[in-house]
């Protein structure tokens, strides 16, 4: 099923979990301007542009295909907050220089385990569902549909916060009611319960995606 949802996962989540916000300047007032159901649609036509006709070309230059889902993603993730819901009742336990190390590799990690499934991605298969929030105020969610290779959809929901600048920022994604950010919350937990926070962080800056994939592992395991 994981790899049936790798597109949504990766157009969302990859999220979801971040790096330092490299947007700067004419790009971060653009991401300000826009609501959440914007950003979405915009995210979902950016990747449809960078990828459509340089399939075989991101094919064999993963790192270029990384660049192409942080130019889409980072300007509008909320990168302090989802790092710091993953860790959940640890936060209060790292120091500033391991939370940052944290949400670097741990975003990392999880970019080069979904990337290849965005290859598979193409115009029009997120289809974003109208908007009935209310953008006064400080939370609200956009509710899209991903259309999958056997013409299934799933139901992908992107959960936002508006930050103290007024922009809003994505936080965690809902795939099929199941959150990303309380999933890995309790594979991390787990994790850190077993090792320490300092392995887990080492795990992740030293294995990357091999990391989650234990972790996956080890907490179907003891379920």
């Amino acid at each position: 099923m994981l790899r049936r949802l790798a597109l949504a996962t990766a157009i969302a989540f990859g999220s979801v979990i971040a790096a330092p916000v490299l947007a700067q300047g004419a790009t971060a007032t653009a991401a300000a301007a826009q609501a959440p159901v914007q950003v979405v649609q915009g995210i979902a036509d950016q990747l449809a542009s960078a990828i459509e006709g340089h399939r075989d070309e991101l094919k064999k230059n993963q790192e270029k295909l990384i660049s192409v889902i942080d130019e889409a993603f980072l300007p509008h993730f909320d990168v302090d907050y989802a790092s710091i819901l993953v860790l959940g009742q640890h936060a209060r336990e790292t120091t500033p220089e391991q939370r940052e190390r944290f949400a670097h590799a741990f975003y990392n990690s999880i970019t080069h385990r979904y990337a290849e499934g965005l290859l598979n991605y193409t115009r029009g298969r997120v289809k974003v569902l109208p908007f009935n929030g209310d953008l006064n105020d400080k939370r609200t969610v956009v509710r899209t549909q991903v259309v999958l290779d056997d013409g299934k959809l799933v139901s992908v929901d992107y959960a936002f916060r508006k930050s103290r600048n007024g922009d809003w920022k994505a936080y965690d994604v809902i795939i099929e009611g199941i959150s990303y950010v309380t999933n890995y919350r309790n594979q991390v937990d787990a994790e850190i319960r077993k090792a320490g926070i300092e392995k887990l962080i080492t795990n992740l800056e030293t294995q990357g995606s091999k990391a989650l994939e234990t972790m996956d592992k080890d907490s179907k395991s003891a379920s």
